[in-house]
């Protein structure tokens, strides 16, 4: 059932809806990831910082490769006469990759920085949330509030939607961890289990079950 496992997937990607603005969801996002990092735990995808270079009053935009640490420009210059910046799309491609990698490194929790104005249209990294979906890993982003419409679309209303706190988005991360966790241990017990069964029985030995149950020690 592909339609069903798709959906079950869906409620493991959940969106910290922020006030576009207004709230610091991306140095959020950033320091949970920080944290998790130190744990000890396995986690692949993009963070965005913002930043201004020396003598040049424009925000700059860059993600940080959460499994190799590698910065990544997404912002070009629209010109001198610009107070703006607009997304390059090379260094998109390069973020597009790196969740990619994640993804297939089969980490424990992937980070994509943003649901915006680009994904709701079909672009951005749409497709690399998709994958992970599909993939059934747990997904954390952001979601601006004027893009919450579009996000509801895009999940079907299967997605988790979190409020932009720390605290809630450790709850939220310690419940699907322990969820998690859980899965791939009873995962791994039925392989050992399966390859188990797959072995041949030793020439000579007697099935414990066809013995009377006083001779069974």
């Amino acid at each position: 059932m592909q339609f069903m496992s798709y959906h079950e997937n869906l409620l493991k990607l959940a969106g910290v809806i922020y006030r576009s603005g207004e709230d610091d969801v991306d140095g959020l996002l950033a320091g949970f990831a920080a944290d998790l990092v130190r744990e000890g735990h396995r986690i692949g995808g993009v963070v965005q910082f913002n930043g201004k270079k020396a003598a040049d009053p424009r925000p700059g935009m860059s993600l940080i490769d959460l499994m190799t640490g590698r910065s990544i420009s997404i912002s070009q210059s629209l010109g001198a006469a610009s107070a703006a910046c607009k997304l390059d799309p090379s260094g998109l491609a390069d973020a597009a990759v790196a969740v990619s990698r994640a993804i297939a490194e089969n980490v424990e929790l992937v980070i994509v920085n943003k649901f915006s104005k680009q994904e709701a249209s079909g672009g951005g990294l749409r497709a690399e949330i998709a994958d992970a979906v599909v993939a059934g890993l747990p997904i954390l982003t952001a979601v601006s509030d004027k893009c919450y419409d579009d996000w509801m679309s895009f999940t079907g209303g299967y997605g988790t939607t979190l409020a932009c706190e720390r605290s809630i988005i450790d709850d939220w991360w310690r419940s699907i961890s322990q969820r998690e966790g859980r899965a791939r241990l009873l995962a791994s017990l039925e392989q050992v289990f399966e390859a188990a069964a797959a072995q041949p029985p030793v020439a000579g030995a007697t099935d414990a079950r066809l013995l009377p149950y006083h001779n069974v020690g």
